[in-house]
């Protein structure tokens, strides 16, 4: 872990949550994708929130309660329970329910870093929410119980540190071609066409799906529609927000109709239906 924590919190009429955040060790940039984020939380019911489509692999250590998960490939999507778990990327909207108190450590793996953690095809985890001591053993446990029994959170993010570290140590590094063509997609919101990016590699259309499909988890066309969809649901929580037709045509969409359709298969609602339910602006983090 590097640098210090970083703190959020915030009250509604019925849950108090505090969030906790640090930055990983250096060597991880590759592996994890943004802070790592301790988690709490306290309501007298279930929470329910819904997951939108990322170009990430979300890992929960939990130290809590259990969580219900619902992956639109497993049993059409219905809640699940889970204790510490991993998601695949998805193409669909997932769901996520707590007891209503919640206690966890998150972080975000990038795609490549989930495939060189994991050491199996990314494909496989993809549309799915899978134990996380299924793919982990022995080894995801002794961390789940360091975890729980550490004192604080700056120890809680070393323990992690370590885990991370150690586990990469003998692996192979990511891919640079796959990586690249990756950045290319996400610097480019999804716009780029994907036989310019086999060209660039000088590989076919076919062989860079396939490579996305063991590496990532899902085909190149599809995660640009995910970074497309990502920078759509950027604008719409600004605070001046652009019309939906003038939305669209930013980000790239064919027409209105385009735009609708992405957002119903992605989100699986309607744009005003997800505006509706926008929560309001988190507080400001503080150092300590």
């Amino acid at each position: 872990m590097s640098g210090t924590l970083r703190r959020l919190s915030g009250t509604t009429p019925e849950t108090r949550w505090e969030a906790v955040f640090a930055a990983p060790d250096p060597r991880l940039g590759q592996i994890v994708l943004g802070d790592y984020q301790g988690w709490v939380e306290t309501a007298p019911l279930p929470v329910f929130r819904r997951q939108m489509p990322v170009v990430m692999v979300p890992v929960i250590l939990n130290f809590g309660p259990s969580w219900e998960v619902g992956s639109p490939r497993t049993d059409n999507g219905a809640l699940r329970p889970f204790d510490s778990f991993i998601a695949g990327l998805h193409d669909q909207s997932a769901d996520t329910q707590s007891r209503g108190d919640a206690a966890c450590l998150q972080l975000n793996l990038t795609p490549l870093g989930a495939y060189r953690l994991l050491g199996l095809p990314m494909h496989e985890i993809a549309n799915r929410t899978l134990d996380l001591m299924d793919l982990l053993g022995t080894a995801g446990a002794d961390l789940i119980d360091q975890l729980c029994n550490a004192d604080d959170w700056h120890w809680r993010f070393n323990l992690l540190d370590a885990f991370l570290l150690a586990r990469i140590s003998d692996r192979a590094p990511v891919a640079d071609d796959i990586a690249w063509a990756l950045a290319q997609l996400q610097r480019s919101h999804g716009k780029l066409a994907i036989g310019r990016l086999a060209d660039d590699l000088s590989v076919s259309r076919k062989r860079l799906i396939n490579r996305f499909h063991d590496q990532i988890g899902l085909p190149p066309k599809t995660i640009g529609r995910i970074y497309r969809f990502n920078r759509m649901l950027a604008h719409l929580q600004r605070p001046k927000r652009q019309s939906l037709a003038e939305l669209a045509d930013a980000c790239g969409y064919y027409d209105q109709a385009h735009f609708n359709r992405d957002f119903r298969d992605f989100a699986g609602c309607a744009p005003g239906t997800y505006l509706a339910g926008l929560a309001p602006a988190a507080p400001e983090m503080a150092d300590i």
